[in-house]
């Protein structure tokens, strides 16, 4: 056998071993919204920077499993939209349309135009969250933080943009590119030029109460992915990230 493979071999057997020995187990779900953002990695151009955030949905299904009144394991499997967005002056690569009026190799790499741009990436995460607990007084209101490693998956991916513009050779619009207004609306799927696999980390703060077996629990976090997005490297690289708010309801399995 492989090391690699001794090695998630044991790395399974460990985890499903110390699943075996929790004390009970709890059942939910959650839904709430993800305010994702593009940040600029490696090889910063003006197409890979000046993102802000948009917005979109964000929805989990997970199991607790409890070791103590303090901390328990939270394997999730989550459903999370990713990207950012872009409206107003701003760059993209230059069309082989205009570069042929150039003499060659003098051509801009980029230019310029007034329109709306929007970047929608969906994944699937499957984090392993460290939780810990706290009772507030004693009462039935708990508080809890968690943190942890994530596997990403990009499920889509695409670029929409809209609004009609001139080009222009730079931010200041002085110099205009003949042709009048040329349109931007157009939805182009992206997922090929990405990579399907991410790797991260998400952490979470929230509140829960507990009514029998039964809890319903509000909470705010974050995830953010360490690898670059785009394949290809000539245009720069982005990481995905969004903050995330959700409310949820989960049954307990035990005492």
């Amino acid at each position: 056998m492989k090391k690699s493979s001794f090695s998630q071999l044991l790395a399974g057997f460990s985890l499903f071993s110390f699943i075996t020995h929790a004390q009970d187990f709890t059942i939910g779900a959650s839904g709430g919204i993800s305010i994702p953002n593009l940040t600029a990695g490696g090889n910063q151009t003006p197409l890979n920077t000046g993102y802000r955030s948009g917005l979109g949905p964000d929805a989990a299904v997970f199991a607790e499993f409890k070791y103590s009144t303090l901390f328990s394991i939270e394997p999730t499997i989550e459903y999370s939209s990713q990207g950012g967005k872009k409206d107003g002056m701003q760059a993209f690569t230059t069309p082989d349309a205009i570069t042929v009026m150039y003499p060659p190799g003098q051509a801009p790499k980029y230019l310029y135009a007034d329109y709306k741009s929007e970047a929608v990436m969906n994944y699937l995460m499957i984090p392993i969250l460290a939780k810990f607990n706290w009772n507030i007084n004693k009462s039935l209101w708990r508080v809890y933080v968690d943190a942890g490693p994530f596997a990403g998956f990009l499920l889509s991916a695409k670029q929409i943009t809209s609004g009609e513009s001139q080009f222009y050779t730079s931010l200041s619009q002085l110099e205009v590119i003949p042709g009048g207004e040329h349109s931007f609306n157009n939805t182009q799927d992206i997922k090929d030029q990405l990579y399907t696999f991410n790797i991260g980390v998400e952490g979470n703060i929230g509140v829960n109460y507990r009514f029998g077996h039964s809890n319903i629990f509000i909470e705010g976090g974050g995830n953010y992915g360490f690898l670059n997005i785009q394949k290809g490297t000539q245009n720069g690289k982005n990481n995905i990230g969004a903050a995330t708010s959700a409310i949820g309801y989960s049954y307990l399995f035990g005492r």
